[in-house]
């Protein structure tokens, strides 16, 4: 896609304005993060979407980014009966090799993110989700939706970092903060004045 497809789309996502509500600032990072993600694909064809990089990676940008989303998707499909159950993800194939695919997925999460309200995000839920190796159940933790929000964030921030390799390696450019956690571009922007 091109640079102005992409200011195009983007402009259906407008920041929220600056504010120190912590349920707007959780929906301000939703928006920023899932945005550089859509930014990223419309820089992507397909075929470099899903292939797979070699050693050590032995990953696709597709498959990183699919992760991405169905851990969003996963909250927002526990809204309804407060329980949110990372285990349950689809594993979308065409998610994580097909980047109009992916780009549409990325705008319906903006756009049922955008909807929680402050109560919404203070409902406490349970979270279902395996933790160990080998042949330990999945745990059930008592949590809410506001501090699962923080946590898919951060899970994105994480592959982002090793989608930010996956592109180095495949000749994608990605921007200088892509894949780095926003403590970090503070500290870099405090060590440099």
């Amino acid at each position: 896609m091109s640079a102005s497809t992409t200011a195009m789309a983007l402009r259906e996502f407008p920041r929220t304005a600056e504010t120190r509500n912590p349920t707007d600032e959780l929906i301000r990072a939703t928006e920023d993060v899932l945005s550089q993600g859509l930014a990223l694909l419309f820089e992507l064809q397909d075929a470099t979407y899903s292939r797979t990089a070699d050693a050590p990676f032995h990953a696709s940008i597709g498959g990183h980014y699919r992760h991405v989303l169905e851990h969003f998707e996963s909250l927002v499909k526990g809204l309804p009966a407060r329980e949110i159950n990372y285990d349950t993800r689809k594993r979308n194939l065409r998610m994580q090799s097909e980047v109009t695919y992916a780009s549409v997925a990325t705008c319906d999460l903006l756009r049922a993110l955008r909807r929680c309200s402050a109560e919404t995000l203070s409902r406490n839920c349970k979270v279902i989700n395996s933790v160990g190796y080998g042949s330990s159940q999945p745990v059930s933790m008592d949590s809410n939706f506001g501090r699962e929000l923080a946590y898919c964030i951060g899970h994105a921030i994480h592959h982002y970092a090793i989608i930010r390799l996956l592109c180095h390696e495949l000749g994608v450019s990605v921007p200088a903060e892509f894949g780095v956690a926003p403590s970090t571009l503070k500290h870099r922007a405090v060590a440099a004045s």
